[in-house]
Order: C-alpha cells, then structure tokens, then sequence
C-alpha cells in the first residue's frame, strides 16, 4: 500500500470563512473541490472549481481539475497573503459545448488545407490535434518590460508560443517576434482592472513565470473586450492542456488512484432543448406543440404565482404569510448592497456564460432592485422596479406588464420563461460559506 505526506492547505470561501484540511500531498484540485463538496454536502454539478488568488499582484485564476494543488502553493512567495478559493465556475467546460461562441470568425483561421466551413465538432478536433491548430489572431495591449507604458500590437497565437508583428498585420516569419511560450508558465486573469498595473482596459491577463520572483517577470497583456480576452484565454488553455481538458470534461471525477473509498457516478446535466412546455390542467397531462399556446400558458402561469399571494411554508410544512419587503433577504441569489462593479466581478468568476445572475439593492435609488445578468461574455442589468397598485405592492421587469408580488415569485417566473429577458435565469451566484 503506498503512504502519502498529510499536508494541511486552507480554503476560502466567498464570504471568505475558510475551512483547513489535512489531504495528501499529491491531491488534484478536483480531489480537493470533491472534498469540500461533501463535507458541506452540496450537489455536486460539476462547476466547482478551486481558485487561486494572488492578493499582491490582484492577479486570480481557475485551477485545473488535474493540477496538484501542493504544486500550485510551492509557486507562492512566502510573504504574501496569496489564497485558494472554492466556488463555482460555469464556463470551466462551456466551450466544449458551444465552441463557435468563443472563437469569433474574426479572430480564428484554419489551416490552409481546411475547408471554409469548419463544424461545431471540428473546431474542437483541430484544438485538440497534436498535427493540427487553428490561429488565434487580433489587437492586444501589451505592458513594455520594465516600463509603465503599454503598446497595442497585433498578436498571433500558434502551436510554439504567442507572436506580436513589428509591423503592422503582417505574418511574415521576418515580421514576428517571439513573446512567450506557456510549458513553464501560468496564465492569470486581472481582478482589479487598471489599478495596479495602469492597463488601458480592464480586460487584462497575463502569464507568470512558476518560480517568479515578482511582478517584473509578468508577461501583461489587456484585450478591448471581454469576447476577444475569452477567446485568447481559452485558446491558450487549450494549448497548453488539449486532450487533459477534454478529459476533464467526460470524467468529472474518478477520484485518487487507489485511494478513494467512493464510487460517485458523474452526473448528467439536462439539455435546455430537451425540455418542452407542459399542460396539467385536465385529467392527463400533454405536451403543448403549439409555440403561441406554450407562450400564453406561461404568462398565465406567472399571472397565477402573482394571485396566489405571498404565502411560503414554516419549517413545520405549514404556510405562513411574510412580508414581500423582506422575503428575498434570504434567498441565495440576493446580495443585498453591492455596487455595479462588485456584482459584475462575482459574475465574471462565476463564468460568463448566458444565466449567470445576481440580484441586488440599487446604489442609484433605494427603493429598487437590480436584476444582474450574463449573456453573449456581457454583464446587463435590468431594474425591478417597485409598483403600487390599489394598495399593494408589486415588483416588475417590463413597466408593468407583469408583476409579482415578491422577488422570489419574480426570479422563479423568469428561471421558466425568459421574457424580455434575453436569456432565462439559470446559475445564480451565492456567498457560500465553508
């Protein structure tokens, strides 16, 4: 039987309580975040992720499922309060599902022998290929070594390394210069925008050396947006690991070789085209075909939540009438008075993928609420506007036109039907504790 050195790591939650553990020092990230997962007894979806956060550089990142997180803290310098964070990341995996969303037709070309229209499939084909690899090419804002000016040059990302043209668009060999390679490296992502690096944008990442001394060794990049710094991201991630993440991604977890005593088979997430409206009112259920039925049935339906009242049942099963101002203080997805910009950061770490959302009190007027959302790598924020109507208080997305008489009932309505959303609600962000 092998013997492994028990080494104690801390980890942070959103609301930065933390929790110690004693593992084995060559647990995965993916060991780690199944540890946690189980002791706190959370579902298990396959999003938790384990983060590390670099507080003096403000610098933060995913860690890998297979990584070894001993590895990940020999990297950190001893006097700095450097953290591993568990949370959930929506979009760890989201561009094996829908690649074209993050690969624009701008920024990719394919090999010269590859024909023009490329499948959803075979981009994820050519990624992956040890022969094959599609050119990653744009502007990027890139930090001068030693200096506090930044440069806008054009950027080309192949299979030996990231390249910037010492002339214009050009990609002539004579052209390009070399700017760095990613074997000995790992790449991170800005958390505090311009602040301390004085970037352009506040779409910045960058790659550091593993055995960097500090931040004169960071290779400093910032995208004009958020869809050209994904595409860059992903396709370095890509590069870097290939099959290991595809990997990842079909065996959620197998759990340490020899060690695990559990027998957890992956779940299954359900297609959101797989699922179809319903009709329960007779004496058997049926499926509505017809769109403008399917349509109709929901807005009767979110009519109905409104008529039911505000009604919610006690610990004991029994129903109790709370007050609408207060009801949503409890619910996972409120977090009370944070700024537009605290919201948009924890979205962003909790992935950007379309339904990531958040709800919270307005800083600009008191009396509303504000619905934050991710859809197309954007963060949008609607207003839930208060509305009296023959003494009662409703709350609303649309001016009215629908209303409900708490945020719960809003937030549910909007999980079922989008609305004049453009995207239904799906993940929400919470401040777990540990």
């Amino acid at each position: 039987m092998l013997c492994y050195l028990l080494q104690v790591i801390k980890v942070y939650s959103e609301d930065d309580t933390s929790r110690a553990l004693e593992v084995p020092s060559d647990i995965t990230a993916r060991d780690v975040c199944q540890l946690l997962i189980l002791k706190n007894h959370y579902i298990d979806d396959h999003s938790w992720t384990l983060f590390e956060q670099l507080t003096h550089t403000g610098l933060g990142r995913a860690i890998e499922d297979h990584e070894l997180v001993m590895e990940v803290q020999s990297n950190w310098v001893m006097e700095e309060e450097n953290k591993l964070y568990f949370r959930k990341n929506y979009a760890k995996y989201e561009f094996f599902k829908n690649p074209l969303s993050f690969f624009p037709d701008h920024m990719i070309s394919f090999p010269s022998e590859t024909n023009a229209a490329v499948s959803h499939s075979g981009i994820l084909q050519m990624f992956l290929s040890s022969s094959t690899y599609p050119e990653i090419h744009g502007y990027l804002h890139a930090k001068e070594q030693g200096k506090k000016s930044w440069k806008k040059l054009y950027f080309l990302l192949r299979r030996s390394g990231l390249y910037f043209s010492t002339k214009g668009t050009s990609k002539e060999p004579r052209h390009l210069q070399f700017f760095c390679e990613f074997s000995n490296s790992d790449m991170y992502m800005s958390l505090t925008g311009k602040k301390i690096s004085g970037a352009p944008t506040n779409y910045g990442f960058c790659f550091k050396p593993n055995k960097s001394g500090g931040t004169r060794d960071l290779k400093q990049l910032c995208a004009d947006d958020e869809q050209s710094r994904t595409c860059w991201m992903t396709a370095i991630r890509l590069l870097k690991y290939g099959m290991q993440l595809y990997q990842n991604y079909m065996q959620p977890y197998q759990g340490r070789s020899g060690c695990s005593p559990l027998n957890i088979t992956p779940m299954r997430s359900i297609s959101e085209n797989s699922l179809v409206a319903m009709d329960f009112s007779g004496h058997r259920s049926r499926i509505i075909e017809n769109p403008s039925e399917a349509l109709s049935v929901a807005v009767e339906e979110g009519l109905a939540w409104r008529r039911r009242g505000c009604l919610r049942l006690n610990s004991h099963g029994s129903p109790i009438a709370m007050s609408n101002m207060a009801i949503h203080r409890s619910q996972s997805w409120f977090h009370h008075k944070i700024s537009r910009e605290e919201a948009q950061r924890l979205i962003l770490q909790h992935g950007l993928v379309d339904g990531v959302f958040l709800v919270r009190d307005s800083q600009s007027n008191p009396k509303t609420f504000v619905l934050s959302l991710s859809h197309g790598l954007k963060i949008k924020h609607f207003q839930i506007v208060p509305l009296e109507d023959d003494g009662k208080l409703f709350y609303t997305l649309d001016d009215g036109h629908t209303r409900f008489t708490d945020l719960i009932q809003l937030v549910e309505f909007y999980q079922l039907n989008k609305g004049v959303l453009p995207c239904k609600l799906k993940h929400y962000c919470a401040r777990i504790a540990l």
